[in-house]
């Protein structure tokens, strides 16, 4: 009798080779069919022009970052940062380190070196344990670090692109967004899957 995790291995791996999104990216270049979620949502809501600066938290494996540097153009800049490895991207310049650690942040930010920031987009999640209670914190606590960093490094014009997952902690974050932001939108993109409770919450203008 097979496993529970046998079978959901397999299930996934079947949504994965039949994914449209997955083949789109490969035919396209990206690293990863995320990107065709951050493009969704540019297109919506035009977060990116060109010439702009932006810093994508958790880029790896650099789809983000991908798109991010082809709307800034070569007047612009992409800052990326990752507690994995990236493979090198043409134009973007990417430290590798746990954003929690005081010491990998002031890192980025010397990088950075003062820079008015126009866009922080975040797609983190920490390592999965499979309890939901554990996992929903430890997303959330990624996603506040993230805030922090936006409020403190974005134009007043700046915006701000973070995942979260649908949970008992939403509210309390939108609503920290909210006391930073003169906007906050929901976005659900048609490339993220249905089944996954993930959606991105956007942050524009700050107050």
């Amino acid at each position: 009798m097979k496993s529970n995790r046998s079978k959901s291995s397999k299930a996934w791996l079947s949504e994965h080779v039949h994914d449209v999104y997955v083949h789109q990216a490969k035919q396209a270049g990206y690293r990863a069919r995320s990107a065709y979620k951050f493009l969704e949502i540019n297109e919506k809501d035009n977060l990116i022009h060109s010439g702009d600066i932006v810093v994508d938290l958790g880029s790896a494996p650099g789809s983000w970052s991908q798109v991010a540097q082809e709307l800034v153009g070569e007047k612009g800049q992409v800052f990326a940062l990752d507690i994995l490895p990236m493979e090198p991207i043409e134009g973007v310049q990417f430290i590798q380190g746990d954003f929690r650690e005081e010491d990998v942040l002031l890192k980025f930010e010397e990088l950075l070196n003062n820079r008015p920031v126009d866009l922080v987009i975040s797609d983190m999640a920490p390592n999965m344990s499979g309890q939901a209670v554990t996992d929903q914190a430890r997303s959330y606590y990624l996603a506040e670090l993230a805030l922090d960093f936006a409020q403190k490094n974005l134009t007043p014009e700046g915006g701000f692109l973070v995942k979260v997952f649908q949970g008992s902690e939403q509210q309390s974050y939108m609503q920290a967004m909210r006391a930073v932001f003169c906007q906050v939108q929901v976005r659900k993109p048609k490339a993220s899957r249905d089944r996954s409770s993930e959606i991105y919450l956007l942050g524009k203008k700050l107050r």
